[in-house]
């Protein structure tokens, strides 16, 4: 089954009828995006918690953007360690599921890494990713995080990084269509994005119209029809799917993906 969503919940004063509108859309799933803070308080929380439950909205976090879990600063890692950590002790109270964020920047100035500088890179955020997960279950939190893919090509986050941060830390994943077409610089289909994948039984998705130039994405954009019926085709119906939409209009074409997925 295929759960169709909104990023972003708005205001806290129109948090509750936000969802309420979503439920009457056909929209199952609404990402709460704290892109500079966590602006939702305890007791706010909860009453959240209680509208998304009634309105049977599945909620997820996007954390804030300004993560770096490969800064060479030391203070700053921390920091982006707390932002995710902060983001899961509120996604509890929510009842959120998944914590989406992006990891870090390769953070070297060569145009050409060797493989041995994507290694070194990808030890260090699995060290603070492993960090994190012991936050997690020393507070018994069920909520899980999720390392995003990304779209550029000089940001860690391909689909093989962000696997293997789940194989070896026990996280779960965002896996982003757009980020990675736009990566690809338009060479990967989403049939080859679906199979590397397939594994899993449950999946949380971003997905939108993209623009993309050589250092892969620039911005996000309306998603064409044509874009959405070439996703929905490879996505089985069997498993658990959130997609999430990313676009401008994120209701809109939440909405227009429900549709399009009910007419095939």
């Amino acid at each position: 089954m295929i759960k169709f969503g909104v990023a972003g919940l708005g205001s806290i004063d129109e948090a509750v009828s936000n969802l309420e509108r979503y439920h009457k859309l056909g929209i199952g799933a609404c990402e709460i995006s704290f892109t500079y803070r966590v602006y939702i308080k305890d007791n706010e929380a909860e009453v959240i918690r209680k509208a998304a439950e009634k309105f049977n909205i599945q909620l997820s976090i996007h954390a804030p953007y300004w993560i770096n879990l490969n800064s060479k600063e030391r203070e700053k890692v921390e920091k982006s360690k707390k932002r995710i950590l902060d983001c899961c002790r509120i996604g509890e109270l929510l009842g959120a599921y998944r914590v989406v964020f992006h990891p870090g920047f390769y953070g070297l100035t060569k145009k050409v890494l060797t493989d041995e500088d994507k290694e070194n890179v990808y030890q260090s955020i699995l060290k603070e990713v492993l960090e994190i997960q012991k936050e997690i279950k020393k507070n018994k939190w069920k909520i899980q995080i999720a390392p995003e893919t990304t779209g550029k090509i000089n940001v860690f986050g391909s689909v093989d990084e962000i696997k293997r941060l789940v194989k070896d830390s026990g996280c779960s994943f965002c896996i982003d269509f757009a980020h990675l077409f736009a990566r690809s610089l338009g060479e990967m289909g989403y049939g080859e994005m679906y199979e590397s994948v397939k594994e899993f039984d449950e999946l949380h998705c971003h997905f939108s119209g993209i623009e993309y130039g050589a250092k892969g994405e620039r911005n996000h954009k309306i998603t064409p029809d044509r874009e959405i019926e070439r996703l929905l085709r490879v996505l089985p119906k069997n498993k658990k799917i959130v997609i999430i939409n990313e676009s401008p209009d994120t209701v809109g074409d939440a909405v227009k993906s429900l549709k399009i997925y009910e007419g095939m």
